[in-house]
């Protein structure tokens, strides 16, 4: 299925008719391309070397290696009522997506609704527009201009030479490209804008430590480098850092997020930051402190 001249018709037919693809073969392919095209990069995650933290199958575009597009949709590679053999399990969220399957929807809107990208803030088009805020990014993401082209909805006239797998890895680059832009966009005073409503509405989750008391997390990655590490949401008041609640937010790539976003937040809310806690748990047995021997 040519995917640009679908997308001429409007995302929704787009969506709405392409069917689930195999994404690990994808990813499989994707690697390979980054590894040529950026070795530096390639080097922060080996497929050959997966940790356990990647096993759990993912659910959206910017799931960690090498399954960070498995289950999901690869940019409009998955139609959004497909529905997950596990969807029975517990979560925050309850269903796929949200928002409105109308023509008009952008590709950034129907991305950041889907199930598990709660963490992701829509990033403004003419911040994307801006070659200078994509400085670098075109020796990072294979096929950047049509990854690019994709997600500002934009038509393109060399669809009719790509193959259906060069059509998916486009899709899968869409993705990978709106998490390095985004990590850059959310330390601007813009994006901090948007993640601050996110904020006030506990999007991120609230801490789990009982004496955080619900206190409402942050997103953060331990690592500037894409496909190293998984997002993990920091706690303003306990200063720590702890797997969201979500299985399939846990899975996003934390280089998305970035080891700044969180500390610049609270430095720039101020009136934000709690007290930092003071309260911990005494293990006691039949009321009596163990000691420390």
């Amino acid at each position: 299925m040519n995917m640009y001249k679908e997308r001429g018709g409007g995302g929704a037919s787009f969506k709405s008719e392409i069917g689930a693809l195999d994404r690990k073969r994808v990813n499989d392919v994707l690697d390979k391309h980054l590894e040529k095209m950026s070795p530096s990069t390639s080097k922060a995650f080996n497929p050959k070397d997966k940790d356990a933290r990647f096993s759990t199958p993912s659910t959206s575009a910017g799931r960690m290696p090498v399954d960070h597009r498995d289950s999901r949709s690869g940019g409009h590679s998955l139609s959004k009522d497909n529905k997950h053999s596990d969807e029975s399990e517990t979560d925050s969220e309850g269903s796929d997506v949200s928002g409105s399957d109308g023509d008009d929807t952008s590709w950034i809107s129907w991305f950041c609704s889907l199930r598990g990208n709660e963490f992701f803030c829509e990033v403004d088009d003419d911040y994307i527009q801006d070659d200078f805020n994509l400085c670098g990014l075109s020796s990072q993401v294979p096929y950047f201009d049509y990854a690019l082209d994709l997600i500002l909805d934009a038509e393109s006239s060399h669809g009719d030479m790509f193959t259906e797998e060069q059509n998916e890895l486009v899709e899968s680059a869409a993705e990978m490209l709106y998490g390095l832009i985004h990590v850059r966009y959310v330390v601007t005073t813009k994006g901090m804008a948007a993640m601050l409503e996110k904020y006030k509405n506990c999007d991120f989750g609230r801490c789990p430590r009982v004496y955080c008391s619900g206190q409402p997390c942050l997103p953060v990655g331990q690592s500037d480098i894409p496909r190293s590490s998984t997002v993990k949401i920091y706690c303003p008041k306990c200063e720590d850092i702890y797997y969201p609640r979500s299985k399939y937010q846990g899975n996003l790539d934390g280089a998305y997020f970035g080891t700044t976003f969180p500390h610049l937040f609270v430095m720039t809310y101020g009136n934000l930051k709690p007290q930092k806690a003071t309260q911990n748990y005494v293990p006691r047995i039949f009321g009596f402190k163990i000691h420390k021997s």
